[in-house]
């Protein structure tokens, strides 16, 4: 083990990163893009039927293929890899935002509005907390599935944990791949963990026990 790490220690802080630059950066982006969305979709429903189905096209689009696609277009750069993963991180989100907000009670917003709130201190005050366990579970499926898909940014040579996977695949090296595997896996439990905590703070105490459920 000593020696493994002695040989490509560097390399895989590096490669970890690489990667957490990817997540991070794109996970943010698709998160902000997807909450305004579902916000938005939400107060027009009917147009859901047309842009969930539009937007959830991306998600049966191989990872593979759509950054070969990008690759093509705008080059071998960062931006190519934080594109591709912003779109994949944004359908969880925006679909949770939007099923979320529309999934609150009537009574609460017929609630709000008897104390004279108008639509946007509804939408801070009462919508989003009520919603907030859906959002940041889509915030968490979006998360845990780009720490995967980042993985992808090897195939044309942008680094990230893939590195590893993709050269212990080439080389038949079992060794390489598990140091490209095992971070990624860990990176994605421990992110996944980090949301579930952020999920628990942010329900409201009345609605604990059902998201416990």
């Amino acid at each position: 083990m000593r020696t493994i790490m002695a040989t490509y220690g560097h390399l895989l802080l590096k490669a970890i990163g690489v990667h957490m630059f990817y997540v991070t950066v794109s996970v943010v982006c698709g998160f902000f893009i997807g909450l305004i969305g579902g916000i938005l979709l939400s107060r027009i429903p009917r147009a859901s039927f047309v842009i969930l189905p539009v937007v959830s096209v991306f998600q049966t689009i191989p990872g593979l293929a759509f950054i070969g696609i990008l690759f093509l277009v705008i080059g071998m750069h960062p931006v190519t890899v934080l594109i591709a993963l912003t779109v994949y991180a944004i359908f969880p989100v925006l679909k949770n935002t939007y099923e979320g907000i529309l999934n609150i009670d009537p009574k609460y917003i017929e609630a709000a509005r008897g104390c004279g709130m108008t639509s946007g201190q509804m939408l801070r005050m009462v919508q989003l907390p009520l919603a907030s366990p859906e959002i940041v579970a889509g915030l968490r499926m979006a998360a845990v599935y780009t720490v995967s898909w980042a993985v992808l940014a090897a195939m044309i040579g942008l680094g990230g944990l893939g590195d590893f996977i993709y050269q212990g695949t080439a080389s038949n090296n079992n060794t390489l791949i598990l140091l490209g595997a095992v971070p990624a896996a860990l990176l994605a439990i421990a992110i996944g963990a980090v949301i579930d905590l952020l999920q628990k703070k942010l329900t409201p105490k009345g609605m604990q026990e059902v998201v416990d459920r």
